[in-house]
C-alpha cells in the first residue's frame, strides 16, 4: 500500500528533523560539546537525510573550532591580555581578572594591563583596587591619565579626590 510507505517515510523525516532541530538548539546555547555529540548521533542515525547531514557537517566544524579554542592556553603577555579583554567584554569579570593578573606577572611594566585591571575592578565595584591599578598604569604611561579622564567607564570616579590626584585634575 503506497500511502502507508509514504507515511512511514514522512514520520522518519519528522524524527530526523526534530533531532536536527534539537542539536541546533543546543548549538545556539553555545554548549558546543553537547551539540557536537548530538550532531554526530544525528548524522549516524539519519545518514539518508543528505541535506540535513550537509548542514550538520557545517555545525560540526564550527563546534570543533570552538572546542579547540577553549583548549588553547594563552602563552605570552599579549595572549593573556587579549583573552582578558575578551572575557571582560563578555561580562566574565572573574575570568578576566584572573587572565589579567597572569599577564601582569609576565610583563608588570605594561601600563595597559594595569589600566585593564583598573577597569575590571571598577566594573566589580572595587573602587580602591581600581584606583590603585589606575595609579600604576599612569605611573608607567601618562597616556592613561588622559584616557581615564575621558573614558566613560571611569565616569563615576571623575569627582573622586583620589582619582583627581592620580589623573592630576586638581
Amino acid at each position: 500500500m503506497p500511502g502507508e510507505k509514504d507515511k512511514t517515510k514522512h514520520d522518519d523525516y519528522e524524527k530526523a528533523l526534530n533531532a536536527y532541530r534539537q542539536a541546533v538548539k543546543t548549538f545556539r546555547k553555545k554548549d558546543y560539546q553537547k551539540a557536537y555529540e548530538q550532531l554526530q548521533n544525528f548524522m549516524n542515525k539519519f545518514s539518508d537525510e543528505k541535506e540535513l547531514c550537509a548542514r550538520s557537517d557545517v555545525y560540526l566544524k564550527i563546534c570543533e573550532g570552538q572546542l579547540e579554542k577553549r583548549t588553547e592556553e594563552p602563552k605570552d603577555f599579549e595572549d593573556y591580555f587579549l583573552h582578558s579583554v575578551f572575557q571582560f567584554n563578555s561580562g566574565k569579570l572573574e575570568e578576566s581578572l584572573e587572565l589579567a593578573k597572569k599577564a601582569e606577572k609576565k610583563q608588570p611594566k605594561q601600563g595597559k594591563i594595569h589600566y585593564l585591571i583598573a577597569n575590571i575592578y571598577l566594573k566589580m565595584d572595587k573602587v580602591e583596587e581600581a584606583l590603585e591599578s589606575l595609579k600604576k598604569a599612569v605611573h608607567l604611561d601618562k597616556f592613561f591619565k588622559t584616557l581615564a579622564r575621558n573614558e566613560t567607564d571611569f565616569e563615576k570616579l571623575w569627582k573622586d579626590k583620589k582619582f583627581k590626584v592620580i589623573t592630576k585634575l586638581t
